[in-house]
């Protein structure tokens, strides 16, 4: 089974000078995305060498295989889920324009409702809400995750990443999370944001793409 190892992807400088966001906090967080990519690398690598007896003893209440390929699945999701997250902080906040923003009141009725259920989404989740174009309902929807890897919704691609995990806030906040979800929209680029939509709706580039 071929396979290559993946690298991490370098962010904006303006990471590190964020308002609300400490640069402990950011170099912290990105010490974790790098585990992710080690993992990720890790397992892949794992399995690789199952073959013969281990896939013959492949079983859904526990084998090495099936253990493999479950954490392969949330190293995965830490890996993306990061890359979205860093790749759209170092902004200046605000809303977004053009489309994007007409998409938003289109789907939600208003740029304020949009708001308040992306805070409230924030504060039901235990680990990441994300901002998705429905390919198949053609709208914008804000979902959750309790983890890198659970409540995916499929035929739905996340244009806006934002992680309620306490390792993003705790260091700052403490259990304040509200105020670390007003300082992610304050250092939101959001022409990043607009750039992922329209690349997800128009399906003729890569999220996030260096």
């Amino acid at each position: 089974m071929k396979t290559t190892k993946i690298i991490a992807k370098t962010f904006s400088e303006n990471l590190m000078k964020m308002e609300g966001i400490s640069k402990r906090t950011i170099e912290e967080h990105l010490k974790l995305y790098q585990g992710y990519v080690n993992k990720y690398n890790e397992i892949n690598e794992k399995l690789q060498t199952v073959n013969g007896d281990g896939l013959a003893k492949a079983n859904q209440v526990y084998s090495q295989f099936r253990e493999l390929k479950v954490e392969l699945s949330f190293a995965w999701g830490g890996v993306v889920n990061h890359e979205i997250y860093f790749g759209h902080l170092g902004g200046k906040g605000g809303k977004p324009e053009g489309d994007l923003i007409r998409q938003i009141k289109t789907d939600f009725g208003s740029w304020d409702i949009y708001v308040k259920d992306l805070k409230a989404s924030a504060i039901a989740a235990r680990g990441w809400v994300w901002t998705g174009w429905s390919k198949r309902e053609n709208r914008l929807f804000n979902y959750l995750g309790d983890s890198q890897n659970t409540y995916a919704v499929w035929g739905v691609e996340p244009i806006l990443a934002l992680d309620t995990y306490e390792h993003a806030y705790f260091i700052d906040y403490g259990v304040n999370r509200v105020g670390y979800v007003v300082a992610f929209l304050d250092n939101l680029d959001w022409q990043v944001v607009e750039n992922n939509f329209n690349c997800i709706k128009n399906c003729d580039c890569e999220k996030n793409s260096d």
